[in-house]
């Protein structure tokens, strides 16, 4: 019966952790204000001077840029970020064609240390013609702190929940005790999860480059592109020559491919010719000569 209430004040204490936490979240900014309000009166001014020094901020980058070259560019930028102690997080390209030109677009995603980001976000947008860079933070101090209360309620719940488990004598007692570790075990493991995300996005701040080669207008067609009149005097000979020449080579090889079918074919066939020419010869000689005065 006591493991059972123990329970049930475990469980209340879970609850109120989650209704603490829909509360920060909705009226964050009232509670700071009662906070600031509330401090002075302790002594603890100096303590919040360190604790918004400390700001836990997650700082982005957008940079749009226009490039002579994507793939040297990109690689510029890679090694310029390793340098920094940063790495590459996502890449995308996709290369455009129209007609014989072609020309490539995509997206880098840089991950750098929070206190290299200001330095890396210029030498970025030096690396082309910039059409488009914003930045951005986002302070998440109290999300932190909302987390490590959390996690320190629940961990706090699991030691008692294992002290109950070890101690419980019941099969109903063991079942509920084990029942109500498991779940505090899970709340756990997937704050420790947020908590982890939200620490590696300050440590890392995320700066998304988008670069373009610039579309190549070039005003000479190609020779498939011109029309016969635009082409010139001594071209187009040239062209007749070439076009000459071909034709005399073709020539030359179909002659090459029919000679052996010729001499194949060719001695029957004049063998044929021959002997039916001697036959109508010799018919012609051997007929009656009529006589004219008859």
């Amino acid at each position: 019966m006591v493991v059972l209430v123990v329970l049930a004040g475990c469980a209340g204490m879970g609850g109120n952790d989650a209704a603490k936490d829909s509360a920060n979240h909705d009226g964050s900014g009232s509670n700071g204000g009662d906070a600031g309000n509330a401090r002075p009166n302790d002594g603890t001014a100096p303590q919040s001077a360190l604790v918004v020094q400390q700001r836990a901020l997650i700082r982005t980058g957008n940079v749009t840029l226009t490039v002579e070259n994507f793939g040297n560019t990109s690689r510029s930028l890679t090694r310029a970020a390793r340098e920094r102690g940063g790495f590459v997080s996502d890449s995308s390209q996709r290369v455009h064609r129209d007609g014989n030109e072609t020309w490539t677009s995509g997206s880098v995603v840089f991950r750098v240390p929070k206190e290299n980001f200001s330095a890396f976000f210029e030498q970025v947008k030096r690396a082309g013609e910039v059409a488009e860079s914003s930045t951005g933070t986002e302070d998440v101090t109290d999300r932190l702190v909302d987390l490590n209360a959390r996690l320190e309620n629940l961990r706090s719940q699991r030691d008692k929940l294992r002290a109950l488990y070890e101690n419980a004598s019941d099969t109903e007692a063991v079942l509920s005790v084990q029942k109500r570790l498991s779940d505090v075990q899970t709340d756990i493991e997937r704050l420790e999860a947020k908590q982890q995300s939200l620490e590696r996005r300050v440590a890392y701040s995320t700066v998304t480059v988008r670069m373009h080669e610039p579309q190549p207008t070039s005003d000479t067609k190609s020779p498939a592109e011109k029309s016969w009149y635009e082409t010139g005097v001594v071209a187009a000979f040239l062209d007749s020559v070439d076009g000459a020449i071909v034709m005399l080579r073709a020539f030359v090889v179909g002659a090459a491919y029919l000679l052996p079918y010729l001499v194949v074919l060719g001695v029957p066939v004049g063998g044929a010719v021959l002997l039916l020419r001697r036959r109508l010869e010799s018919e012609t000689s051997a007929a009656p000569v009529t006589d004219e005065g008859e």
